[in-house]
């Protein structure tokens, strides 16, 4: 089993990243969110995976974050729903966004997934409403209730204005620590001081 690959991005393709590791590649299938993460890196860089064996072939499905492959192996113990929906919910939905969707058994976010159809929907939130609301406990201030579509909201700004998903997601939940309410031009702004920093 490889549990985790760390080597240099040579080559990246359709959802796909070659890792060198010490001279020899492997071929990673990544979120969209991860590729354009690592289209443009030339140093090394650690991938969580998930090796999945079948009769005619192996596959290894990476993550940046140990939170992302956790969801993944969550995601493929629900029935119907294979590593490709599973990448395709993780590329299209944020963690926390998703552990929302389910809590609030909202049927319309999961449906705008590619290769989620209603009941796909409806069987997500039948067999992960429990898990979610461990995961929604731990989610960072602003994830749930009334602040997730603010955080949604300025997240979807910054990724329309080029930012990585994940990178925009992080400074958006920190900016949203800060005491009060959060806005969305709020959020945005004080994300856009953090990312230039980082």
């Amino acid at each position: 089993m490889i549990a985790l690959l760390s080597g240099v991005p040579v080559l990246t393709g359709d959802r796909w990243v070659v890792i060198d590791v010490h001279g020899v590649g492997y071929q990673v299938q990544v979120t969209q969110p991860a590729l354009q993460q690592l289209a443009d890196r030339r140093e090394t860089v650690k991938l969580h995976t998930h090796m999945a064996v079948r009769e005619d072939a192996i596959t290894l499905y990476g993550f940046l974050h140990q939170s992302e492959l956790e969801m993944f192996r969550i995601l493929i113990g629900v029935t119907g729903i294979g590593p490709q929906i599973a990448m395709n919910l993780l590329s299209q939905i944020g963690i926390g966004e998703f552990a929302i969707a389910i809590l609030n058994e909202d049927e319309k976010t999961l449906t705008r997934i590619s290769g989620i159809g209603t009941k796909s929907a409806k069987r997500l939130i039948l067999e992960l409403r429990d898990k979610m609301k461990k995961i929604g406990d731990t989610l960072p201030l602003g994830e749930t209730g009334s602040g997730s579509m603010v955080i949604h909201d300025a997240v979807s700004a910054l990724v329309s204005l080029g930012f990585a998903e994940n990178a925009s997601r992080d400074a958006v939940n920190e900016a949203a620590r800060a005491p009060g309410t959060p806005t969305v031009q709020g959020l945005i702004k004080a994300a856009l001081v953090l990312l230039k920093e980082r």
